[in-house]
């Protein structure tokens, strides 16, 4: 397989609702992050979650994206297409003893806080089980942010063995991202901070894999007055595609980045190229 070369980023929405404010913001800042480097910019949709998806709402995203002028550069992929890369990974974790079946349920592990260091449960040929990765002991993954700077996560401590295909036949979000990153050539992440722990696990599962680890960058969120991730709240109201500039000019706010002399502009792609040459990832707010 060849690896594609340059800058290569993508934003990757799943699809259990309309593009809305916080989505916005990880589009355009990952979107300027690769047009700054002179790289290319996927669109990836992340459905996976079947039970979560919304009808609809993939067609509605892209149409987002494309009344803002955020294009891919090349085709939009689905997860839900790539179950054999998935499978292949999980079976060759499998086959190294790396990754193994495990019955407890959330139950079984309230008492260490939900984090899994032994299987508590016997093996139940009536029920299917998890597919967990194998945390060693001991095993701490540090790495630097691009805009958060130096970070460090105990993961078997913090975290412990984690899911990578669960117990109601759907696939794990760790190892589906993991896979699809690297199948794509995807060289930096750019993303929301509700994502920065994850990255942990993502690396440690790109390590046991084989596969190289790309640099990461997490995005301030928006949030609503209770201090409530938008996407998880009342006024994660979707914006209007038919006039996008408001929009994307508070996601431009909330990265921190000047305000533009953009008076008299109209066209999203005019309002682009003017955001382009200001971006300056220094002034990204490193806290939420």
């Amino acid at each position: 397989m060849t690896v594609p070369t340059g800058y290569r980023g993508r934003f990757a929405p799943s699809p259990t609702g309309d593009l809305h404010a916080g989505s916005l913001l990880a589009a355009l800042g990952s979107w300027l992050f690769a047009r700054r480097a002179a790289g290319r910019w996927l669109v990836r949709i992340e459905d996976v979650d079947r039970p979560r998806e919304v009808a609809g709402a993939a067609v509605r995203q892209l149409a987002a994206l494309r009344a803002c002028g955020l294009q891919p550069d090349e085709p939009v992929q689905r997860q839900s297409e790539r179950e054999q890369l998935y499978r292949a990974a999980l079976e060759d974790l499998a086959d190294r003893g790396l990754a193994f079946p495990c019955w407890c349920s959330r139950s079984d592990l309230a008492a260490t806080g939900g984090i899994h260091r032994a299987c508590v449960r016997a093996p139940d040929p009536d029920r299917m089980p998890a597919i967990r990765l194998r945390v060693a002991d001991g095993t701490r993954i540090r790495f630097v942010d691009d805009v958060r700077g130096p970070q460090v996560q105990d993961v078997d401590a913090e975290v412990g063995d984690f899911v990578l295909f669960r117990a109601d036949g759907l696939w794990a979000y760790q190892l589906a991202v993991v896979v699809d990153d690297a199948a794509q050539g995807i060289g930096h992440v750019v993303r929301g901070a509700d994502l920065l722990d994850s990255t942990p696990r993502q690396i440690l599962l790109q390590h046991a894999l084989g596969l190289p680890t790309p640099g990461y960058a997490h995005l301030p969120l928006v949030t609503d007055a209770g201090g409530r991730k938008l996407s998880k709240s009342d006024a994660a109201h979707p914006f209007d595609p038919a006039a996008p500039l408001p929009a994307m000019r508070r996601a431009w706010a909330a990265l921190g980045q000047s305000p533009l002399p953009d008076a008299g502009l109209h066209e999203p792609a005019d309002w682009l190229a003017l955001a382009l040459a200001a971006f300056d990832p220094a002034r990204i707010p490193t806290c939420d």
